[in-house]
């Protein structure tokens, strides 16, 4: 029952995508005279339950062992998933940091979503994290994965609902952690960023004890620290446009919105300035309040709220209002992150036949975001409809207002209450118990699952509607409002005011405890599973003995997600309303057949049967072929059928208000040019208890080829087709459509039927007409023995190429996403770009192993889809980027290891090794100015080196 050494290599050589079994079959004669007596060794592949002899099967599985991660240079399994070249669009960063799953971290194969990707812990589910992706995608948290722990991870990169279930429509990726260890190894590492910061500190201790066959048990603990420290995009000033929302000096303005904060954009448009823009209630022009022109109409001056008196930052806004660059102020590269993991694993031999063993996982995590200070008048959501603050303003006698006497609308970024701040406390807990043994030629193996996920959210700095419409205006309206649900409030003085800018430090910290006190939720997801899978081999056919497995299945899952404090009644200014709760019991039935029909043709069926007690019930078949007509060329191909039931948040109890981007083409066609150009929106979106599981139909075809020895090339063409899709409707069509809510008092004066900006996007989750997605994998490796023993060099490289990636309404329109910077309603708006590369050169020469790597991404099309207008302009008018483009990305990283002594191994690596800033991306709005798939263009060049002992 146990794997043996000639087994995994069996499975290293042919689950990362080498040849079925060549290059063990073109191997010497008398080698492979001595690898046939010896007792062959069955294996379970991920993507199949049947023990083989062959690892390798129809499908096209990617293996990364402990040696590819250590030559990848990366410090955690989520850093080195997402740099892979079938990672691609609704991938969820760490840098990530003001998302909706901030903490976490998925992984989205084929750029099909993180919710359609099926994660699992030695083959079997874990709960996701806490939090919904975009509130609405949950998915399983990479960072709980100990690093020291993983044996392997394998990716099956076609659908696997026929074996898994639910969510494997785009593959599966199954973290395979170690059985077994002898003794105990430390490691220790430091990483930091040439700019000295972004300190990243690890540790590890892992322990083996007991044989199997010997003692009758072994285990295996291992405990992992750690943490990463904040980058700042202040310290990444002399990285061009990086983090910078002002990009005057690029060619753009504030009419892109990218001409700095504060801006005034407009008649009766202005931006949140830092010591405040004031609207003039006669013409509806805004001022700043440090203006002393007496074109302003002002009727008190105010000499202290000079501009030049809150910042250095370069000014020269045509509109007059007071600029900084508040995201390179206040927002971060990295957020700060600690964790802690435990993984404990034991097995007993109970009988000569039977085995019983345990699994625990503990994590605790904890992640610490930074963002600008909250801005007055921006709208939220909330189940009730959109919540408008465009008309927050001074009142008539608040003694900053520089129309003293009459009422006066204020857009100001509030330096004085500081920026928003968030912790996320995650804990993670896995517990599993199962026995595995023979009985009557039958292999089985069946447990039982816990695991539960929490994440409690605390942030700071958000400002709550009611006081602050009551601080500033304190009509009797507003001050019954405050009276009526804010007890700080109403402990303050009668007649109390927010005093601003210049005037900030006569606030009493009351005023601030009242404004912006600590608000917080709480998420939790659980699953309870059970299972039992059988597998034998009976009768021969030519090729061999029939191989067949079978199981079953109960699972409970469970999500619930409480909304931010406030956020239930709209009452958080910029901050949208985000619950669910939903609770379902699942059970399958699944078989599965390998029928070796003729020497080196193999053919493969499995069924499975699943029944949801809140959507029905679902039938998924996958069948495979696999011929090798010689031992140096294998052919294979699979069809499958897929699904992914609606998640909690999609047809649960809740709701979703959010924010994206869009241009206004009503009020651009009117003349309104700051319309014309994507600005933040906010998009409240209502679940649907009527949707339909999505549906898939996976096609695979590929070959493995061995033209040389010790070479391996592999080619998959594939195509995956969803129907029944799961999607927030688009937001440009519902801008369209109507589906809108606006704020008359924003329009401008002078254009007639201006209907004012809009205020929210209203759409509800429904089930899109299908989306098809279709592309190419290349997987080639090659090694080299050198001459006079100067060791081996390894050549690898792997290539996907989505060919297309479109997406059809119910209504028939479609949009293809392949290249270009769409889908922007998902996850991070990052794009899809066709071309993602992975590169290594290594060698290995007694006790050094030197590795480059290089990670590419293709130039993307600054589009929202192929075929549709640039998303971006400069201020001439100009597509922007040049040629409507984001330029590419190509970062090498240079891996260095060395064992001066057996028990001690040391080793380092230099990541960007050349230093390559991010290009310019002003569309998304996962990270400012450059994209987050860039992530390593915007820290910079950073330098790791540790230490491995064991003993």
């Amino acid at each position: 029952m146990n794997e043996t050494l000639l087994s995994r290599s069996v499975r290293r050589l042919f689950a990362g995508g080498g040849a079925i079994g060549l290059a063990l079959l073109a191997q010497p004669q008398a080698a492979a005279q001595q690898a046939a007596e010896q007792p062959v060794a069955r294996v379970v592949v991920t993507g199949s339950n049947i023990r083989r002899a062959e690892a390798e099967t129809a499908s096209s599985v990617l293996t990364v062992n402990r040696a590819d991660i250590e030559r990848s240079g990366k410090t955690t399994v989520s850093e080195l998933l997402q740099t892979l070249a079938v990672d691609n669009q609704g991938s969820v960063p760490a840098g990530f940091g003001n998302g909706f799953a901030a903490g976490a971290t998925g992984i989205s194969l084929r750029g099909l979503g993180a919710a359609s990707t099926l994660v699992l812990l030695n083959g079997r589910r874990m709960a996701p994290y806490g939090l919904a992706d975009d509130g609405q995608k949950v998915f399983a948290d990479l960072n709980v994965i100990p690093t020291d722990a993983v044996e392997r991870v394998e990716i099956l990169k076609d659908g696997a609902s026929a074996i898994y279930g639910s969510d494997a429509i785009a593959g599966v990726v199954n973290i395979i952690l170690r059985r077994d260890l002898k003794g105990t190894a430390v490691r220790a590492s430091l990483g930091i960023t040439e700019e000295w910061d972004g300190e990243k500190q690890n540790f590890a201790i892992t322990h083996g004890f007991g044989d199997l066959d010997r003692d009758g048990f072994n285990g295996l603990l291992n405990f992992e620290f750690k943490r990463s420290n904040n980058i700042w995009l202040r310290e990444r000033t002399d990285r061009r446009q990086v983090g910078r929302i002002d990009l005057r000096p690029w060619g753009f303005s504030a009419q892109e919105a990218l001409g700095g904060t504060g801006a005034i954009t407009g008649n009766n448009a202005s931006g949140n300035a830092i010591n405040g823009n004031v609207r003039n209630p006669a013409t509806n022009d805004y001022f700043n309040r440090g203006n002393l022109s007496p074109a302003t109409g002002f009727t008190q001056l105010f000499p202290g709220a000079a501009c030049a008196n809150f910042t250095s930052h370069p000014q020269g806004d045509p509109g007059g209002g007071c600029l900084i660059d508040s995201t390179q102020v206040y927002n971060q590269v990295q957020p700060q992150q600690e964790n802690y993991s435990l993984f404990g694993r034991g097995t007993w031999r109970l009988t000569p036949d039977i085995e019983g063993y345990t699994e625990v996982n503990l994590y605790s995590s904890k992640t610490a975001t930074s963002t600008t200070p909250s801005s007055i008048s921006g709208n939220a959501g909330f189940p009730g409809g959109p919540v408008s603050n465009a008309g927050v303003q001074l009142g008539a006698a608040h003694p900053d207002n520089p129309y003293f006497g009459t009422a006066a609308r204020l857009r100001y970024l509030p330096a004085d209450v500081g920026p928003r701040t968030s912790t996320f406390d995650s804990f993670f807990v896995r517990a599993l118990a199962g026995v595995r043994g023979t009985l009557a030629g039958w292999e089985y193996d069946s447990a039982l699952l816990f695991s539960r996920s929490t994440v409690q959210n605390n942030r700071n700095g958000y400002l709550q509607r009611d006081v602050t419409f009551a601080l500033l205006d304190p009509s009797p309206a507003n001050v019954a409002a405050a009276l009526a649900n804010s007890p700080a409030y109403a402990a303050l003085p009668p007649g109390t005011v927010w005093r601003i800018a210049e005037n900030a430090g006569l606030n009493d910290p009351a005023v601030y405890a009242a404004l912006s006190p600590t608000i917080g939720a709480d998420a939790h997801s659980k699953i309870i599973q059970g299972d039992l899978k059988v597998t034998r081999e009976f009768g021969k056919l030519a090729g061999g003995a029939i191989g067949v497995a079978a199981g079953a299945e109960w699972r409970r899952e469970e999500s619930e997600l409480k909304p931010v404090t406030g956020t239930e009644r709209g009452n958080i200014i910029g901050l949208g309303y985000s619950a669910f709760r939903g609770a379902r019991n699942v059970f399958a039935l699944y078989g599965e057949a390998l029928a070796p029909v003729l020497p080196g043709l193999e053919v493969t069926g499995a069924l499975r049967w699943d029944h949801f007690t809140d959507v029905g019930n679902s039938y998924t078949p996958k069948v495979g072929v696999k011929w090798q007509p010689s031992r140096q060329l294998a052919l294979r191909g699979t069809f499958s059928r897929g699904f992914r039931a609606p998640s909690p948040a999609e047809n649960g109890v809740g709701g979703l208000a959010a924010f994206s981007t869009a241009a206004d083409p009503l009020r651009c066609s009117l003349g309104v040019e700051a319309a014309c150009d994507p600005a933040a929106i906010a998009l409240v979106t209502s679940p649907n208890p009527d949707l339909s599981p999505e549906r898939s139909k996976n096609f695979n075809i590929g070959i493995v080829w061995d033209p040389l020895p010790r070479t391996s090339i592999s080619v998959d063409f594939w195509r995956i087709k969803r129907k029944n899709e799961i999607n927030q409707e688009l937001v440009d069509v519902a801008i369209a459509n109507g589906s809108v809510a606006r704020d008359p008092s924003t329009a401008e004066v002078g254009i007639p039927g201006d209907p004012g900006a809009i205020t929210a996007v209203l759409a509800n989750y429904v089930n899109s007409a299908q989306s098809e997605v279709r592309g190419i994998d290349l997987d080639a490796r090659y090694t080299h023995r050198l001459p006079n023993g100067w060791g081996n060099l390894l050549l690898d490289g792997k290539w996907t190429y989505i060919d297309k990636w479109e997406r059809t309404e119910r209504d028939g329109s479609s949009r293809d996403f392949a290249g270009t910077h769409g889908n922007c309603d998902v996850t991070n708006c990052i794009g899809t770009p066709d071309h993602r590369v992975n590169l290594r050169a290594a060698w290995d020469w007694t006790d050094w192993r030197v590795a480059l790597n290089a990670n590419y991404r293709a130039p993307i099309d600054n589009v929202r889809f192929k075929g549709a207008p640039c998303a971006s302009h400069f201020a001439n008018g100009d597509d922007a980027p040049a040629g409507c483009e984001i330029a590419s990305f190509t970062v090498f990283d240079l891996v260095l290891r060395w064992k001066p002594m057996p028990n001690l191994e040391v080793f380092g690596s230099i990541e960007n090794l050349l230093d390559k800033i991010a290009p310019l991306d002003p569309l998304t709005f996962g990270a400012q100015s450059f994209n987050p798939l860039d992530y390593q263009g915007a820290v910079g060049r950073t330098y790791n080196i540790g230490a491995r002992y064991t003993f």
